[in-house]
């Protein structure tokens, strides 16, 4: 996409925001205190009144139920992943017993991989990417070595040319008849660049491999059809465009065609429910999706994100992605006309196709630019070794606070307020 085809000045942005079909999903969220402007939605949402409302309920029943909160509305908190998974899983387009709520994307992953991965002699190995969320590498690695093998041996790396875009072409060159399982991720953390899941999917399986997706950052941005491309499985965290909230419970999607495999890693939540109570020693395993869940559901957790599906499905999820593309295309378009003299560029996909949720902003005094944003009352999201990421949500963000932020930022480029900050790392950034 060519960013031609906006105007400069702030009443171009409050003329954006006056024909904004979303606009008024804004005031189901709380903004921050001081009027602060929040672009850090990719990492951690904000938190919304329907997400309140739906952990303040399930508060009430415990205060008045106690351990019968299990039985309440016939069991609707006993199968609570399964049933926020089915309302979950329309965002990806999954059919409704092929997501689950449960534990964490890390957790997942390994769930996933000991699953999946059976390695045999002629093919053992694990093909991944060299620019996907650390998290995901360690699970892989962890997996390997669990199984007594040498990551050096097992992983196989598809190195970026230049450390912000994965080639999909050397991708599909390098799913050789050795591989086992892949890894990838549907849209990059830092670059925000989008990978065409179902190409890269029907690759994979052309050649019998298994091929597993991580969505962290795309779900609640970028709408998927899963019926369509049947990857093998999903991993994700729901806390990001999702805002279920900090730490809150992930999701994993099985594709139904899998259901009869054994799961790596058995719990008793994830036995079946007739017997499950009888608490034998002998794993008898759920025939769906419930027999990817561990221990006991973490309910505060999960919660929120009831609340915050229905303001997704209120929405839709086409009309969060084009809010979304237009919003980010707009900052971009506002970089290349204000900001390019003050040092600053931005390293993702102008194409809408390819481009995820956020604005990958690139200056080399990027950390220090950070913590000066802040001083104006913005909170951007900085990642190694050059980038702050700006992801103005759909939901909650306007085209006027947009405008705000390259204000701020051309202000402390012209002035060099980075050298007011120390470029000495703090424990979160």
């Amino acid at each position: 996409m060519a960013n031609k085809d906006f105007e400069l000045g702030i009443d171009y942005a409050k003329a954006l925001d006056d024909k904004d079909v979303l606009k008024a999903f804004r005031d189901r969220f709380y903004q921050l205190e001081g009027g602060k402007i929040y672009m850090d939605g990719n990492s951690l949402g904000l938190a919304s009144k329907d997400a309140e409302a739906a952990l303040l309920k399930m508060l009430e029943v415990w205060k008045k139920q106690g351990i019968l909160i299990w039985n309440v509305d016939e069991g609707h908190y006993f199968h609570y992943g399964l049933k926020l998974g089915k309302q979950l899983g329309k965002l990806i387009k999954a059919e409704e017993d092929e997501v689950i709520v449960t534990a964490n994307t890390t957790l997942n992953i390994h769930q996933a991989i000991a699953t999946f991965w059976k390695p045999t002699k002629e093919r053992y190995k694990i093909l991944v990417d060299d620019l996907n969320f650390p998290t995901d590498r360690y699970a892989v690695d962890s997996q390997i070595k669990l199984k007594g093998y040498a990551i050096d041996e097992v992983l196989k790396i598809v190195e970026s040319a230049d450390d912000i875009f994965i080639d999909e072409e050397k991708v599909i060159e390098a799913m050789t008849d050795d591989v086992a399982l892949i890894l990838l991720p549907s849209a990059l953390y830092r670059s925000a660049q989008l990978l065409n899941m179902d190409r890269l999917t029907k690759a994979a399986h052309s050649k019998g491999i298994i091929i597993g997706w991580d969505l962290c950052h795309s779900i609640g941005s970028v709408p998927h059809d899963f019926k369509k491309v049947q990857p093998d499985f999903a991993v994700w965290c729901n806390y990001k465009y999702l805002s279920a909230g900090p730490g809150a419970s992930a999701g994993i999607y099985i594709n139904r065609k899998h259901f009869d495999k054994t799961v790596g890693l058995a719990g008793w939540f994830g036995n079946k429910d007739e017997t499950q109570f009888q608490l034998n020693h002998q794993f008898e395993q759920a025939p769906n999706i419930v027999a990817f869940q561990t221990g006991t559901p973490n309910l505060f957790s999960m919660a929120p994100l009831e609340g915050v599906l229905n303001i997704y499905e209120e929405a839709g999820i086409d009309r969060i992605r084009a809010k979304s593309l237009n919003l980010t295309a707009y900052l971009m378009y506002l970089i290349d006309k204000r900001l390019k003299g003050y040092g600053y560029s931005y390293n993702n996909e102008t194409d809408d196709k390819k481009r995820g949720g956020h604005v990958a902003l690139v200056h080399e005094e990027a950390y220090r630019i950070c913590i000066a944003l802040k001083a104006h009352d913005i909170v951007p999201d900085y990642r190694e070794p050059d980038v702050i990421r700006l992801a103005p949500i759909a939901l909650y963000n306007s085209y006027e606070d947009a405008y705000k932020l390259i204000d701020a930022l051309e202000i402390i480029g012209k002035n060099k307020e980075w050298e007011l900050y120390s470029n000495e790392r703090a424990l979160v950034v």
